[in-house]
C-alpha cells in the first residue's frame, strides 16, 4: 500500500529492523549484554564497545526505541512543520516526519553498531533457570547484564476502551490519512502536544483530563499559558472530569465523561506509561519490581541481582530520552569498572513543545510546599526585554525559586518562544552547584532572550540591599563627599 512517505519509511525499517537479518553467532562470555535497543541500550552498548569491551545488545523490534520511532522524534517533526506551515496539508506533514526518522534512522542503524563492534541480536530476550539471557535459541554468557527494555503507553481499565483499539504513540505515527476528529485522553505532555498538530492540520480534537487544568503537574500559569493556546487553536477542553466509558457507534466511538457524551472518528490514549518487563522472567533471576511496575535499582542502577543493572524508563519515573542517556553512562562505569556513579542527584529538565513551550527544572512551588522548603521566588516577563518588544511571540516569563535568603537555585520554569533552550544557562548553574548571582556576572548579547538571566540575578542582588546596607553606602558615601 502506497502512503504519503511510504519510501521513507522503507529506509527507516531497513536500518534499524533489516529484513531476513542474521544474528551473530554468540561469543563464549561477554563483558556486557544490553537488552533494549533504545536511547539507553544504545548509549550502554556502543559506549561500552568503545572502551574495549565485549558486547552484545538485544531487541525484539526496531533498533531507536521510541524515541526515534514513535516519540521525540515524529513528534517533535510534526510540530515543527505544523508551525511553520499552519493550517498545512495532513500528507505532507506526516510525509516530513517519516522523512526525518529516515534521516536519523542511520544513526541507531543495526550496521553502525555492528561496525562498532557491537553483536546485534534481534530477537525476544529472557532469562532461563541458570541466570543466563536467551535470544530464540541463542544463550548469551555475560558478567554483567543491563536491562534496557523502556516503557510503552498504558491504557486504562475505562470501560469499552480496550475494545476500542485506541491509538497510543506507538500508532498515531502511522496514521495514513487525517481523522476527521480525534478524542485524545490525558492532557500531559504527549497529549498537549498531539492535540496541538492535529488542531493545526484540520482535525477537531477532544482534549479530557481528570485534572482541572492541563499539565496539571506544572506551574499554574504555565498551564494557563498552554490551555489558552490549546483553545486558540481550535482544541475542544473538557477538563475536571474523567472518561468514564466508551462506547463504538457508527461514526466511530462515543467518550462519556461526566454528564456529557462527545463523538470522534479515533481515540488517542496519552494516560501514562508502563515498563516493558513482562517477557525477561526476571523472577528467575530475582530482579525485584516497584509497585509501579518499575526495576528497582539503587543509585548505582544496580537491581536486586548484583550482576544485572537497569536504565532508562523501565527504571526510571523521570521518563525523558536525556535522562536515559546519563543514566547509560553511569551504568557503563558502574558496571564494568568501579561502581562510583550516581544517578540520584541528577538536574533533569523537561519541556513540553507546544507554542509556547514549558520548560521545568528542579521544584515548582507546589512542590517545594509539599516537601515544607521555605523559598524565595524572582520572576521576569520576556515581554519586557527589548528583544521581546521587537518579537512577534515574545511573550511569555521566567519564574525561578531560590532557597530562603541564599542564590541557590531550587526550581524553575520558563514559559515562551525557546523555552527549552533558555532552561539550558539554568541547569549548567544548578547541576554545578552555582548560585544565580553569577549569572549576574556574565555577559549576554543584546538584545536576546538569555537576558531574562541577568535580570532575574539583579532582582537577586536587590534583595541584599538592606536598609543596613543601604545606610553603609550613604555613610561612605559622605565620607568620601
Amino acid at each position: 500500500m502506497n502512503y504519503p512517505g511510504d519510501q521513507f519509511d522503507a529506509i527507516t525499517a531497513a536500518a534499524v529492523s533489516p529484513d531476513q537479518y542474521q544474528n551473530p553467532k554468540p561469543q563464549g562470555r561477554y563483558h556486557l549484554v544490553v537488552i533494549g535497543a533504545g536511547p539507553a541500550g544504545l548509549i550502554t552498548a556502543i559506549s561500552a564497545a568503545g572502551l574495549g569491551a565485549k558486547v552484545a545488545l538485544v531487541e525484539r523490534h526496531r533498533m531507536g526505541g521510541d524515541c526515534l520511532n514513535v516519540g521525540c522524534i515524529p513528534s517533535k517533526a510534526l510540530l515543527e512543520y505544523t508551525s511553520t506551515f499552519p493550517g498545512g496539508d495532513f500528507s505532507d506533514a506526516f510525509s516530513w516526519l517519516r522523512e526525518v526518522r529516515a534521516g536519523i534512522a542511520p544513526h541507531d542503524s543495526v550496521d553502525r553498531y555492528r561496525d562498532a563492534g557491537v553483536d546485534v541480536f534481534m530477537g525476544e530476550a529472557s532469562f532461563n533457570t541458570t541466570g543466563n539471557l536467551c535470544v530464540g535459541n541463542a544463550v548469551l554468557h555475560a558478567r554483567r547484564t543491563v536491562i534496557c527494555t523502556g516503557a510503552r503507553a498504558d491504557v486504562p481499565a475505562i470501560p469499552g476502551l480496550r475494545e476500542a483499539h485506541p491509538l497510543t504513540n506507538e500508532t498515531v505515527f502511522d496514521l495514513t490519512q487525517a481523522p476527521a476528529s480525534l478524542a485524545i485522553l490525558g492532557a500531559g505532555a504527549i497529549g498537549c502536544e498531539l492535540a496541538l498538530v492535529f488542531a493545526r492540520l484540520g482535525v477537531q480534537v477532544h482534549l479530557f483530563e481528570l485534572a482541572d487544568r492541563v499539565l496539571p503537574l506544572e506551574d499554574g500559569d504555565a498551564s494557563q499559558a498552554v490551555q489558552l493556546a490549546l483553545a486558540a487553536a481550535g482544541v475542544k477542553l473538557h477538563l475536571g472530569s474523567g472518561v468514564e466509558r466508551v462506547r463504538v457507534v457508527a461514526a466511530g466511538f462515543e467518550v462519556s465523561a461526566g454528564v456529557a457524551v462527545h463523538t470522534a472518528e479515533k481515540i488517542l490514549v496519552s494516560m501514562g506509561r508502563r515498563a516493558n518487563t513482562e517477557s525477561l522472567n526476571l523472577g528467575a533471576v530475582g530482579v525485584g519490581l516497584t509497585p509501579r511496575g518499575l526495576i528497582v535499582t539503587d543509585a548505582k542502577l544496580r537491581t536486586t541481582n548484583k550482576t544485572i543493572y537497569a536504565a532508562g524508563d523501565c527504571t526510571s519515573v523521570q521518563q525523558f530520552t536525556h535522562h536515559a542517556d546519563a543514566q547509560a553512562r553511569a551504568v557503563v562505569q558502574n558496571a564494568l569498572f568501579a561502581p562510583t556513579a550516581r544517578v540520584d542527584r541528577l538536574i533533569v529538565p523537561h519541556c513540553t513543545y507546544t507554542k509556547p513551550e514549558v520548560a521545568s527544572v528542579g521544584d515548582n512551588a507546589a512542590e517545594l510546599k509539599r516537601k515544607g522548603l521555605v523559598y524565595d521566588v524572582h520572576e521576569f516577563d520576556f515581554a519586557e526585554l527589548d528583544r521581546g518588544r521587537a518579537a512577534i511571540d515574545g511573550a511569555g516569563f521566567a519564574r525561578v525559586y531560590l532557597q530562603k535568603g541564599t542564590d541557590k537555585i531550587l526550581g524553575a520554569t520558563l514559559v515562551g518562544h525557546d523555552a527549552g533552550e533558555q532552561i539550558a544557562p539554568l541547569c549548567l548553574l544548578m547541576s554545578q552547584g552555582v548560585g544565580l548571582s553569577a549569572a549576574g556576572k556574565t555577559l549576554f548579547s543584546y538584545p536576546t532572550r538569555s537576558e531574562y538571566l541577568k535580570r532575574l540575578a539583579d532582582a537577586y542582588t536587590r534583595t541584599r540591599f538592606t536598609p543596613t546596607v543601604a545606610g553603609i553606602f550613604k555613610r561612605w558615601l559622605r565620607l568620601i563627599g
